[in-house]
């Protein structure tokens, strides 16, 4: 049932009247009272409706995409390339919209705020970038919240993030392919009964519309085939400087490198953990701290696998500030493939992952334009791209 005025004002123990106030912005509130409203406002996601509000108008040209860190050409790559799709061609039946950028800081809050933000905009389509966070609660309130948009309408997708966890069986369910068709009355049908049927049809297209899409990464392969890489080259020492431990992104690459380990027989788990950093983020000063931690845990390293390429040069370094050397001493492999990856020195072995033609499948997935893969879920490859910052280990590591 939807969440109406009244509820909020009782949550917040006030008036309908004064809750209407505080939304419309019109008219003078007590800061406290202001306050008391907007977080009952937020806790019972509570979505301004009506024609007295201007925005059901405007949502048709709406398009968020919210992204961790709008500084990290990852996620720059991405939304520029969903943007790129709202101007792309001249086919005037495609409508146009407007983009916003929401930058959460990999803040699980800030994530949930812009959604209801985007909620009461009536967005037309929103695309989440970049891994999730992996806490039971705030997966619930995300899963929740995301399929209440679909359901309402919103295009839902997922980019370089897992899927959701699969409904159980319930009234929120997706109908099968004959759903729609049993809603509909047929010629027999009783009179009184034609509004019932009427409504669950109309009720089983909703539910269809509102499945959400993927369109995923595979950082566990990526991972595994650096890691591979490694292995092939006589590296047995080989450390790993990881992202933020409560990412998706962080345990797929991770755990691609350790199945590697296993597979040659490389490293026990113990060994694995020893070897295995979790500096805090995916930037420069991370890998430089992570590399730092690494050389005083295992001295004996011999190579470095980072959690992405800005990571990497982080972690080159402080290879640099040891008085090491890279790869003559110390191999270091990124992960992504960003624009300058190329250009380091020297160049930075990494996986490559299609950021670009990534961020413009999510788009036309948002836009209507592209037809939503089998199962919801497209899956984007990867490639091992060898550079000069790796090599064979130097004699008797």
């Amino acid at each position: 049932m939807a969440v109406t005025l009244a509820d909020v004002a009782a949550r917040a123990g006030v008036s309908s009247a004064t809750v209407s106030r505080v939304l419309s912005g019109d008219y003078p509130v007590a800061g406290t009272t202001r306050s008391r409203v907007l977080r009952a406002v937020a806790e019972l996601e509570y979505v301004v409706d009506g024609p007295a509000s201007a925005l059901a108008a405007a949502s048709s040209d709406l398009l968020g995409i919210l992204v961790n860190d709008i500084a990290d050409p990852f996620f720059g790559i991405v939304a520029g390339a969903v943007q790129g799709e709202l101007d792309s061609g001249t086919d005037d039946r495609v409508p146009r919209r407007l983009a916003v950028v929401c930058n959460t800081g990999g803040s699980p809050e800030r994530e949930l705020t812009y959604l209801t933000l985007l909620q009461r905009q009536r967005a037309a389509a929103i695309v989440l970038t970049g891994g999730a966070v992996e806490d039971p609660a705030h997966r619930a309130s995300l899963a929740a919240r995301l399929r209440r948009l679909a359901a309402g309408g919103t295009r839902i997708v997922l980019c370089g993030r897992p899927p959701l966890d699969p409904l159980e069986p319930d009234a929120t369910a997706m109908p099968g392919p004959d759903a729609e068709a049993a809603a509909v009355p047929g010629p027999d049908c009783e009179p009184d009964a034609r509004p019932v049927a009427a409504a669950r049809g109309r009720s089983a297209r909703r539910a269809a519309r509102g499945a959400v899409l993927t369109v995923a990464f595979d950082n566990r392969g990526g991972a595994h085939a650096l890691t591979a890489h490694l292995l092939a080259l006589g590296h047995r020492h080989i450390g790993y400087v990881a992202g933020p431990s409560e990412r998706t992104t962080t345990r797929h690459r991770l755990a691609g490198h350790r199945a590697a380990l296993a597979a040659h027989g490389a490293a026990g788990p113990d060994r694995a953990e020893r070897l295995t950093v979790h500096a805090g983020g995916y930037d420069r000063s991370c890998g430089y701290r992570g590399a730092v931690e690494l050389l005083r845990r295992a001295p004996e390293t011999t190579a470095v696998l980072a959690a992405n390429d800005t990571v990497a040069l982080g972690v080159c370094a402080a290879l640099r500030d040891a008085g090491l050397r890279v790869p003559q001493d110390v191999s270091v492999a990124g992960f992504d493939d960003l624009p300058f990856s190329a250009d380091a020195a020297p160049g930075l072995t990494t996986v490559r992952l299609p950021l670009q033609e990534a961020g413009a499948v999510a788009g036309q997935l948002a836009l209507g334009t592209r037809p939503a893969p089998p199962g919801g879920t497209t899956t984007m490859p990867h490639a091992l791209v060898v550079r000069a910052s790796t090599a064979v280990p130097r004699a008797g590591a």
